[in-house]
């Protein structure tokens, strides 16, 4: 099985012993071998994207434009076999595979708009005669640490803007589904990304990142993953003034009022809980319920529940597919034994379950008779786990949404327009959604939360340029 190489440069290096990436449906299925580089790859990278950098900074928005428009149709072209590969490695359905991978074709596609839309204001100053410009200018070399759960999507928004906004990149995706990334990264380079523009160094997070974070050379991080590693990243960059971008966890809240409609409640709940087999920072694995409808919202999602098919990723008619790893699955299940040691009931699911090919398989598990403060509605698992935390009304329901350390997106399932629009006004949360789960974001609209969800400016959409450019006032007395 060839290895397939980092991206140095404009060459592919298959430096360092290959990463084995496997399939969680199927732990026997090795998906291929990636190279494990060092610190020795990280500065070359970095050294050859300075380098690039004043060419590639200078190059026309049509130049750019055409670079990520390519990149784009590629992706949506190929979004079959891509979702394929995307579900191969990580374990999401193959559905969920294929439409994140359009998702990143689309991603490219409006950044390549973005690079033709970059404006600037022009000011008259207070002085007479003088002229007052103010534009955005890309900042340099950007390193790029990007998580396992959407491995070609997240990669897309970070990658698009950075180059949109003519900035050269050091991509460090995450080892344990580097596939998506090394196939993304492909396409750029057979795209036409010149020289240095682009590269891929993949390995350790405690190597490769590291390294990333200490070179001088790299004036900006974009970090996405957990909030401990992101306190790191914010300590090294602030240690040495360069700018970084921190995406972490989220503990997000569903709450459910008397007055919701069930069905809708139970929709929402199932989807933004246990599909993408709950791992995603978006996952609402606190399921607030007013106790008017507590009763019966538990009892429908239980019965919702038995029949969702968890099984192979690739298996037609699988809703949820396997946890991501072994470590994933023992840490999603100590937190199950956790939650039944501190008093939570377990109405449904978390169990591990055997299928016709050896993977890493879960039963969506729910919790009743859980409290706001125990250690699984305080703590990101990560998994399809979720408690259900009983409240006498609205006012308690909000202040429970609110009492958490995370603020990425919290949802309300209600018809009353009183309390959906006091809801979106006084959620401590970046993202609100009403009678809609708490996952699943647009691609033109801006990505991030509050608190220990993120740090720094929004993803994606035109918000995205606050991170990847700096802003020049220049002064001009006509000659």
């Amino acid at each position: 099985m060839d290895v397939h190489g980092h991206l140095i440069a404009g060459r592919w290096v298959t430096a360092g012993d290959p990463i084995e990436n496997r399939n969680p449906s199927d732990i026997d299925d090795v998906v291929g071998l990636y190279a494990r580089g060092g610190t020795g790859q990280v500065a070359e990278a970095v050294a050859t994207a300075r380098a690039a950098f004043p060419a590639w900074s200078r190059t026309t928005p049509q130049q750019r434009f055409d670079l990520l428009d390519a990149v784009g149709t590629e992706l949506l072209a190929r979004k079959q076999e891509l979702g394929r590969l995307l579900a191969r490695e990580e374990g999401k359905t193959l559905a969920e595979g294929i439409g994140e991978t359009a998702r990143a074709g689309q991603i490219f596609k409006f950044f390549a708009g973005e690079a033709l839309r970059l404006g600037g204001e022009s000011l008259p100053s207070v002085r007479p005669n003088i002229q007052v410009r103010i534009s955005r200018e890309p900042l340099g070399v950007v390193g790029l640490i990007t998580p396992w759960n959407f491995p070609i999507a997240i990669p897309a928004w970070k990658i698009a803007p950075a180059l949109a906004f003519g900035n050269c990149i050091v991509f460090k995706p995450a080892e344990l589904a580097p596939g998506c990334a090394w196939a993304l990264t492909d396409i750029l380079h057979r795209a036409g990304a010149p020289a240095g523009v682009v590269n891929l160094v993949m390995g350790k997070g405690s190597v490769i990142g590291q390294a990333l974070l200490d070179n001088p050379e790299v004036d900006a991080v974009s970090f996405t993953g957990s909030i401990d590693t992101g306190r790191v990243v914010a300590r090294t960059c602030a240690g040495r003034l360069a700018k970084f971008q921190l995406e972490m966890g989220g503990k997000n809240p569903l709450v459910v009022l008397d007055d919701a409609d069930l069905d809708t409640a139970v929709e929402c709940a199932i989807n933004g809980a246990f599909y993408s087999t709950g791992q995603r920072c978006t996952a609402s694995s606190r399921l607030i319920v007013q106790a008017g409808i507590h009763d019966a919202f538990v009892d429908a999602m239980a019965a919702r529940m038995k029949a969702l098919v968890v099984d192979d990723a690739l298996k037609e008619g699988t809703q949820i597919g396997p946890v991501v790893d072994q470590a994933q699955l023992d840490k999603d299940l100590a937190y199950i034994d956790g939650a039944r040691a501190d008093g939570g009931e377990l109405v449904a699911g978390g169990e591990r379950l055997n299928r016709d090919k050896n993977g890493y398989y879960l039963s969506p598990a729910l919790f009743v008779s859980t409290t706001n403060s125990m250690r699984l509605n305080r703590e990101e698992v990560f998994g399809p786990v979720a408690g259900v935390i009983k409240v006498a009304d609205y006012d308690e329901a909000l202040g429970v949404a609110n009492d958490t350390a995370f603020g990425l997106s919290a949802g309300c399932c209600t018809r009353s327009h009183k309390h959906a629009a006091h809801f979106q006004a006084n959620s401590q949360a970046g993202m609100v959604m009403i009678n809609l789960p708490t996952a699943g974001v647009d691609y033109h609209v801006p990505f991030g939360g509050r608190k220990g969800s993120s740090y720094g400016p929004r993803e994606q959409g035109r918000y995205a340029a606050e991170f990847y450019t700096t802003v020049k006032t220049a002064y001009d007395l006509p000659l």
